[in-house]
């Protein structure tokens, strides 16, 4: 997304406090595996058959997210969603988590739970933060600021495998309450730099805010040579997962 207004105090947070922080949320709803994956709690009989009752329309979701590709997705899938970006300094914080020691994955939850709680709406509203983060041999590679950068970084990606990490964590009242990262393995066929350079002139203004520099929805997917991984997760956000919880709690139908 965008540049954000920064979130201080989570800089300033040790990893043993944010791990700490993250672990408080209402027991019943989810449980958090040693490897951070989210498997959900089988609910009672009566929200599981208040599921197949209850329309889509009626849990209120906010996405503290700028992204067009995210919104469209809940659409999409027949929900109704308001969206209201939250403001932080990304490039701030990812530097921060990177710098205290942070693996690729946390950050991609880190700053989704950031945007998430950024957001104040009302209790019964569901607020989704959610983040994606491209790792290249263990290295995170940001968003390019301009076209040589992003020819830099589709070069750095030429012939190699990536990982990517789509985070989300959902928020009410305050408190976050489900949290998913989802991970692609990416390959890229060994790219010429003319082709390198045609791709970033033609489709600049539209990759400029994509992690790598591609977006596989459009040309990009001629870049790569092999894709492991759901399709959701590629474009940048658990939706499965997410849909699957709400689904559960009886948030939303068949």
């Amino acid at each position: 997304g965008a540049a954000e207004e920064s979130a201080v105090h989570f800089v300033g947070e040790t990893v043993a406090g944010r791990l700490t922080r993250r672990a408080m949320i209402p027991e019943g709803r989810i449980a958090v595996t040693s490897h951070g994956s989210v498997r959900s709690v089988r609910g009672s009989l009566s929200t599981r058959f208040r599921g197949f009752l209850m329309p889509p329309s009626q849990v209120k979701i906010v996405l503290a997210t700028a992204s067009e590709t995210r919104a469209a997705m809940f659409r999409n899938a027949g929900l109704t969603v308001g969206v209201r970006p939250a403001r932080i300094d990304e490039d701030l914080v990812r530097a921060s988590l990177e710098a205290e020691g942070l693996q690729p994955r946390d950050i991609a939850d880190a700053l989704a739970e950031m945007k998430a709680l950024k957001i104040a709406a009302d209790d019964a509203a569901l607020v989704i933060g959610a983040d994606q983060i491209l790792s290249l041999d263990g290295k995170v590679l940001g968003k390019a600021g301009a076209p040589a950068m992003a020819e830099e970084q589709l070069a750095a990606l030429s012939g190699k495998t990536h990982r990517l990490y789509s985070a989300a964590v959902v928020q009410q009242g305050g408190k976050p309450i489900w949290r998913h990262v989802s991970e692609a393995r990416i390959t890229f066929h060994a790219l010429m730099r003319d082709e390198i350079a045609g791709y970033v002139a033609r489709h600049w203004d539209s990759i400029r805010h994509s992690v790598g520099c591609y977006r596989i929805e459009a040309e990009g997917v001629r870049l790569i040579a092999r894709a492991d991984g759901d399709y959701f997760t590629i474009l940048g956000f658990p939706m499965i997962p997410l849909l699957t919880w709400l689904r559960q709690r009886g948030d939303i139908g068949a």
